[in-house]
């Protein structure tokens, strides 16, 4: 196997792109890292770097960090993108790439611990003769095929786990029910083809390996039409998501299905975006509907992004939007009411040229007004909607 000896940029974030960044320095390679809100921008970040490594939440993460890193990109390098958005958005990619950058999707089958120690199994499609190496720090490479395969398999993989252990936890569910120990249960069930995974869902882990907002969305990406048991199991974690369990492990669902009745006002307050100051939570879901609160341009250390540009703040604002959409399962399409508040109507132009990227069909009943200050000094804009959410998922 020949040595690769160039510059890697990894660009991720979270459980997953530490230990897996961490690989690769201990096993010699010349890497820089790359996160949200590190001061460095994802072009200055892949610039040199003959390859390019992508570990991130979902599809919409993944085309807004590498549209950003188009301009640092060099001619020959290969993007190895190791996340799982699934076969339709890895054509999407190819499509944003420039030609003269080679692509392929390389997925991972494990978690943490898997991770650190290099024993992931990596599901490649594309040609993987610039990469091959690379990848065998993660753990063992499977080639699969042209390029998309290895994302196609990811979900294909996950469409089948995900679901048996939603599956198990209802088992538990009507045990439960029916006054039957849930360790006698699992005593059983361990005799059976679906011991392992009833071991696994024995006691909730504390640490959080797979996180539920992940498996939520892996399912949202693979549960087609026709998939009954998918979708009826993305349902029940799109529940559990809702009641505020998504960043606990995927075992948790255990004590969502066997607990009491949900809270019928649901706060949602996301990771992936800048946190709040404590006075509100990002959105709050009611049954099928979802509250957006007024979103501004400001950065997690809360300074003011884009001061004095209403593109660059409104380009922030509706990213936000788009990734707390994409945490319920849902697009611009099914906004039913955005009202803004601009500190200055003749921008209104500026804020429709953005508006009109994200918002591109019949647009949703809307609101404008002009305010004389918004509650910090800058922010040109603040946005709030309400979203019509699909019963059981998309």
């Amino acid at each position: 196997m020949t040595p690769f000896l160039g510059q890697i940029a990894f660009l991720g974030q979270g459980r997953m792109g530490v230990p897996m960044a961490r690989r690769l320095e201990q096993a010699g390679h010349k890497v820089t890292t790359w996160r949200r809100g590190s001061g460095v921008t994802a072009a200055e970040a892949v610039d040199g770097a003959e390859l390019v490594i992508t570990m991130l939440s979902d599809p919409a993460a993944v085309r807004e960090v590498l549209t950003a890193a188009l301009p640092g990109l060099r001619p020959g390098a290969t993007v190895v993108e190791m996340s799982t958005i699934g076969p339709e958005a890895v054509r999407e990619l190819r499509a944003l790439l420039p030609a003269g950058v080679g692509l392929v999707d390389a997925p991972v089958l494990g978690s943490v611990g898997p991770a650190t120690e290099g024993t992931l199994t990596v599901l490649a499609g594309g040609d993987l003769s610039g990469c091959r190496e690379v990848l065998s720090v993660f753990g063992s490479v499977r080639e699969l095929g042209p390029t998309g395969a290895g994302a196609a398999m990811k979900i294909a993989v996950m469409s089948a786990i995900v679901p048996a252990q939603v599956l198990l936890a209802e088992t538990f569910a009507y045990g439960e029910a029916h006054g039957v120990d849930r360790g006698a249960l699992i005593d059983v069930l361990s005799g059976t083809p679906l011991g392992t995974l009833a071991e696994r869902l024995r006691v909730p882990s504390a640490e959080t390996r797979y996180s539920l907002a992940h498996a939520t969305k892996d399912l949202e990406l693979g549960a087609w039409d026709g998939a009954s048991m998918a979708t009826a199991a993305r349902a029940r974690l799109q529940e559990a998501r809702a009641a505020g369990l998504g960043e606990r492990d995927l075992t948790a669902i255990t004590e969502h299905l066997g607990g009491g009745p949900a809270r019928r006002a649901v706060p949602l307050n996301l990771s992936t975006i800048p946190a709040t100051n404590g006075y509100y939570s990002h959105a709050v879901r009611v049954g099928d509907m979802l509250y957006v609160s007024g979103q501004a341009a400001f950065d997690e250390h809360g300074n003011v992004v884009g001061e004095g540009s209403m593109t660059a703040q409104a380009e922030h604002v509706f990213q936000v939007i788009s990734r707390i959409l994409a945490d319920q399962g849902a697009t611009f399409d099914d906004v039913a009411f955005i009202r803004t508040y601009l500190t200055d109507m003749d921008m209104r132009v500026e804020l429709g040229q953005v508006r009109r990227k994200y918002i591109t069909g019949t647009p949703p009943a809307s609101t404008t007004v002009e305010v004389s200050k918004l509650f910090m000094p800058g922010l040109l804009l603040e946005v709030d909607l309400i979203v019509a959410l699909r019963p059981g998922g998309r």
